[in-house]
C-alpha cells in the first residue's frame, strides 16, 4: 500500500514528524518498508508563462519564448530559447532561473543553470520538462501546469513536492489499511488526534431510468449496488491533482472516469467499477461462471471460466469478472455517453485465489479477497457520483441497491486478566475500554469482561487474541517490561543412542554428498511412477500447476535435481536430502504435531550419478554401481549392520534393488533406477539411489568397552561350491551360527565362476571362499578343537544350502 503523506494528513494530522509517524505505524503492526520523497532535492524553479514563442533565426528546431516569471522578470518578460516541440504561448510551464540548480545527475553533483547562448541568441535561464526535474521519466516536452497556476510561485510549493511516499507492507488481516482513510483511522486510534469523517450528500435525481440487476449467487455477491448516470464528457481531462495524487499511489492516470474509480479505491478501500451503459445488453445478472463461457478482459487477455468463478453477465455475454476486473466489451472509451457506476460486497471466499489461476492480480481483487466494508456501498457511489459530475458532468439516476447475506458480526469477548497474561503487563479494564473506543469497536461492559461487536469493515477479529492484540499495539509495545521468563530454562541433552538429523548430515556431506533441498510439493506424475502412489495427497491451492500433491517419497526430487545438474553440464553428482513425506494413514489421530490421517515421516534419499571417484591418475574412471551406494548406506549406518534383501521398488531395477532390514524391520531401499524411468526422464545413464527412515537412521548402538582378548584369533580359509540361488546373506549367516560361540566372523573375500561347466563346480553353482575367525575367549583353541569347529561349520552348510567343499 503506497500513499502520499500529505493525504493521509487531511483526514488526520498528528504532531508528528514523518519520521515519527512511520516509526508509530510500524510498532502498531503496519510495517512501514520505504519512505520515499516525492522529488529530489532542487531550487530556483518557479510556474512561468509563455507569453511569446517564436522561430529560432538559427535553428529549425529551437524556439525563442518571451516569459513572464511574476516577480523574477523584474525588468520585463525573461527571454528563453526551448527546444521542446511542445512550447507554445499560453501555457504554463517550470522556469529553471539563473542561479537555479536542478536535481542531481549521474555524477550526484546537482546542475546550475547560468546565462547561456544558443546558435548566436542568449537565453536567461531554462524551461523544464517532469524529465529534467525527475518527476517522472516523461520527455515528450515541457511540463504543462493548469491554466490557473500562480505565475512566479516556486513549484515546489505548487505541486506540493515537499512530500513524503509512505510504503506499508500489510499483513493479510490487515484489509482496513489498504486506503487512506483507512490508515488515518488507524494513526487516529494510535495517537488520539481527531478523525476527519467525511459525509457523502445523496446526489438527487434528474431522471428515473434504472438497470435491471438480478443476483443468482447469495454466496458470491451480499450485495450490490449502481446507478446510471447519463450524459456524461469521458474527454473530460482529469483535474491534475487527481493525477498527482494517483501517481504517487503508484497508478497512471487512464482517462477521467477510469481515474475516479481507482481514485475512490485509493482513499476509502472501495472498489468499484464504471460500465458502458450502451454496450450492456438488457439487465445484469450475477451468478457463477459456466464451462465453455470466455471473457475478454481490460487488459486484452482472454480468459476461460468456469462454475468457480464469478462473473457479472448480461443477456448476451459475460460483462466482468466478479471482484477482480472488468470486461473489454463493456468498458468505458471516448465515445461513452452513458454509464452504470457499480459497487458491490463480494464475499472473500468466493474471489480469494482466482486471480491466480489466470497468473495476473488487480487492485480490487487483493482487497476483495481480504475484505471489503458491505455496509458503505451506496454512501460510495454517492461520492463517485459526485466527482464524475464534478469532471465529467452527466444526470444521475436514482439509487438501486440490493442486499442478500451480509456478514455476521460475531461478539468477542475480552477478559481484562487473560489480556494481562497474555501481553505480559498489567492492565486496567478501564484502558482496555480506552483501546477499544478509540478504535471505534462498539462494547458492553461487564465485570472484568468487555463483550465487543466488531464493525462492518474490520474482518479480522473473530477470537479473543483478536482484541489483545488490538490492546497490546494501541497501548503501544515499547511499554512492555522486559520480564525474563518464570520457567527454568534447562539443556536438552540427546541421548547417546540417538544421532541428531545434523549429525547424518555431516555424515553424508563425509561421503561426498551434497544437501539439497525441495518443495514437499511434487508432480502428480512422480508420485505414480516413482512411489507407485495411485491415491496421493492433493494441495487445494498449489503454487504451481505441476506441483500439485505431496510427495510420500524422495525419489522424486532427488531425480529433479538430478536433471537440473545434468543440463548444465555436470558429469558427477552426489546429493541427499532429509525431509518430510506425505502417505495416508488412517491410525493417525489429530494432534498438536499431527493432522488426522495423514502421516508424515521424516527420510533421508540420496542418488550417485557417474563416476564413482573425481577425475585422477590412481584410480580408472569406473561409474557408481549399486556395491558402491550399498557401501556408502552401510558406511552411514554403521556400527549398526543391515541385512539386504533381494526386493522390488516401483523407482528401482527389478534386479538391482534391494531391501535394507534393521533389527527385523525393513527400513528403506537401495538400487539402480529403474530402465524405462531412465529412458521417460531422459537420463544418459541410469543413476544408484538410496532412501531410508530418518529415525532408523539415527538409532545407534553405544559403544561398550570390551577388554582386548587374551587369546589370539585363528583364521581359516574355505572355498565352498555352492549354487547360484543362494545368497551371500544366507550363506554367512550359516557358518556364523555356532552354537559355543567361537565363530566370531565370517568374511566372503573371493568368488569363482568357472568358463565353462567343469565336474568340481557343475553348472548353475559357483566357488565362494570364506574365512572364518574362530576365538575362544577363556582357552587357546588346539587344533582338534578348531578341526571340529570348522568341520560343524561345513556340515551347516552342507545340510542348509547343499554346499560341499571344493576339491
Amino acid at each position: 500500500m503506497q500513499f502520499p503523506e500529505s493525504w493521509l494528513r487531511e483526514f488526520c494530522n498528528p504532531a508528528l514528524s514523518t519520521a515519527e509517524l512511520a516509526d508509530l505505524l510500524t510498532m502498531s503492526g503496519m510495517e512501514v518498508e520505504a519512505l520515499e520523497p516525492v522529488a529530489p532535492p532542487f531550487s530556483g524553479i518557479v510556474v512561468a508563462e509563455i507569453v511569446e514563442a517564436d522561430q529560432h533565426p538559427n535553428a529549425d528546431r529551437l524556439r525563442v519564448c518571451r516569459v513572464d516569471a511574476g516577480p523574477h522578470s523584474k525588468d520585463g518578460l525573461l527571454q528563453i530559447v526551448c527546444g521542446a516541440p511542445n512550447a507554445r504561448a499560453g501555457i504554463r510551464v517550470p522556469l529553471a532561473l539563473v542561479g537555479a540548480k536542478l536535481p542531481p545527475g549521474e555524477d550526484g553533483q546537482p546542475f546550475e543553470i547560468k546565462v547561456g547562448k544558443l546558435r548566436g541568441v542568449e537565453s536567461f535561464g531554462m524551461l523544464c520538462s517532469a524529465r529534467e526535474l525527475k518527476l517522472s521519466t516523461d520527455h515528450g516536452g515541457l511540463l504543462e501546469l493548469a491554466a490557473d497556476a500562480p505565475v512566479g510561485q516556486d513549484i515546489r510549493e505548487h505541486l506540493k513536492l515537499d512530500d513524503t511516499l509512505f510504503t506499508l507492507k500489510l499483513t493479510p488481516n490487515l484489509a482496513h489499511g489498504l486506503s487512506v482513510y483507512g490508515i488515518a483511522r488507524e494513526v487516529s486510534a494510535l495517537t488520539g488526534t481527531p478523525l476527519k469523517v467525511p459525509h457523502f450528500a445523496a446526489v438527487s435525481p434528474e431522471h428515473d431510468q434504472r438497470l435491471a440487476v438480478k443476483v443468482e449467487a447469495g454466496d458470491l455477491c451480499g450485495r450490490f449496488s449502481g446507478r446510471v448516470v447519463r450524459g456524461v464528457n469521458p474527454k473530460a481531462v482529469t483535474p491534475a491533482w487527481m493525477v498527482d495524487r494517483l501517481a504517487r499511489c503508484g497508478q497512471r492516470s487512464v482517462s477521467p472516469l477510469v481515474d475516479i474509480s481507482n481514485y475512490v479505491m485509493f482513499e476509502f478501500g472501495r472498489p468499484s467499477h464504471i460500465f458502458d451503459l450502451d454496450k450492456i445488453h438488457g439487465g445484469l445478472t450475477v451468478r457463477w461462471g459456466r464451462a465453455g463461457e470466455s471473457l475478454k478482459l481490460l487488459n486484452g487477455s482472454t480468459i476461460e471460466l468456469d462454475e468457480k468463478v464469478g462473473v457479472i453477465a448480461d443477456d448476451v455475454q459475460v460483462e466482468s469478472l466478479a471482484g477482480i476486473m472488468g470486461g473489454d466489451s463493456t468498458a468505458v472509451s471516448d465515445d461513452t455517453r452513458n454509464i452504470y457506476i457499480e459497487a458491490a460486497f463480494w464475499w472473500p471466499d468466493a474471489v480469494a485465489g482466482r486471480s491466480r489461476r489466470y497468473t495476473f492480480s488487480t487492485d480490487a481483487g487483493h482487497r476483495f479477497e481480504r475484505g471489503v466494508d458491505p455496509a458503505l456501498t451506496v454512501e460510495h457511489i454517492e461520492h463517485i457520483t459526485r466527482l464524475v459530475q464534478d469532471i465529467c458532468g452527466g444526470e444521475a439516476g436514482p439509487m438501486t441497491d440490493w442486499q442478500g447475506a451480509l456478514p455476521q458480526a460475531r461478539p468477542v469477548t475480552l477478559r481484562v486478566a487473560r489480556a494481562a497474561k497474555v501481553i505480559g503487563m498489567p492492565v486496567t479494564q478501564e484502558e482496555c475500554a480506552g483501546v477499544l473506543r478509540r478504535l471505534g469497536l462498539a462494547f458492553t461492559e461487564g465485570e472484568g469482561v468487555l463483550t465487543v461487536t466488531p464493525p462492518s469493515w474490520r474482518f479480522d477479529i473473530a477470537i479473543e487474541e483478536d482484541l489483545i492484540e488490538e490492546v497490546a499495539r494501541v497501548l503501544g509495545y515499547e511499554r512492555l517490561p522486559s520480564t525474563p521468563p518464570l520457567a527454568p530454562v534447562r539443556a536438552r541433552v540427546r541421548s547417546e543412542a540417538q544421532r541428531s538429523p545434523h549429525q547424518v548430515r555431516h555424515a553424508l556431506a563425509a561421503l561426498g554428498y551434497q544437501e539439497t533441498i525441495n518443495f514437499s510439493f511434487v508432480e502428480a506424475r512422480w508420485e505414480e511412477e516413482l512411489a507407485g502412489n495411485a491415491d496421493p495427497i492433493r494441495v487445494l491451492n498449489p503454487i504451481a500447476a505441476p506441483l500439485s500433491v505431496m510427495r510420500s517419497s524422495l525419489v522424486g526430487s532427488l531425480i529433479n535435481v538430478l536433471r537440473y545438474n545434468l543440463s548444465r553440464k555436470a558429469a558427477r553428482v552426489r546429493v541427499f536430502e532429509l525431509g518430510r513425506v506425505f502417505r495416508r494413514d488412517a491410525s493417525v489421530a489429530a494432534d498438536d504435531g499431527t493432522v488426522q490421517g495423514i502421516a508424515q515421516p521424516q527420510r533421508v534419499g540420496g542418488l550417485a550419478y557417474g563416476p564413482v571417484a573425481t577425475l585422477q591418475w590412481g584410480q580408472s574412471d569406473k561409474p557408481a554401481d549399486f556395491f558402491d551406494i550399498k557401501g556408502d548406506v552401510e558406511a552411514l549406518l554403521a556400527p549398526r549392520r543391515a541385512r539386504y534383501l533381494a526386493a522390488e521398488h516401483p523407482a528401482m531395477h527389478p534386479g538391482r534393488c534391494a531391501a535394507i532390514e534393521l533389527d527385523g524391520q525393513v527400513i528403506g531401499h537401495v538400487g539402480e533406477l529403474h530402465p524405462k524411468w531412465r529412458q521417460a526422464y531422459e537420463l544418459p545413464q541410469a543413476p544408484m539411489l538410496f532412501e531410508l527412515d530418518l529415525a532408523a537412521v539415527q538409532r545407534r548402538d553405544v559403544p561398550l568397552a570390551q577388554p582386548v582378548a587374551r587369546q589370539q584369533a585363528v583364521h581359516r580359509d574355505l572355498a565352498l561350491v555352492v549354487s547360484e540361488r543362494v545368497t551371500h546373506e544366507e550363506l554367512m549367516a550359516t557358518l556364523s551360527a555356532d552354537e559355543a560361540g567361537l565363530v566370531r566372523r565370517a568374511t566372503l573375500f573371493d568368488i569363482y565362476r568357472p568358463a565353462a561347466e567343469t565336474v568340481d563346480i557343475p553348472a548353475g553353482h559357483r566357488s565362494m571362499a570364506v574365512r572364518l575367525e574362530l576365538l575362544d575367549d577363556a582357552a587357546t583353541l588346539t587344533e582338534e578343537r578348531i578341526e571340529s569347529v570348522v568341520s560343524q561349520a561345513v556340515a551347516r552348510a552342507q545340510s542348509a544350502h547343499g554346499a560341499r567343499l571344493r576339491a
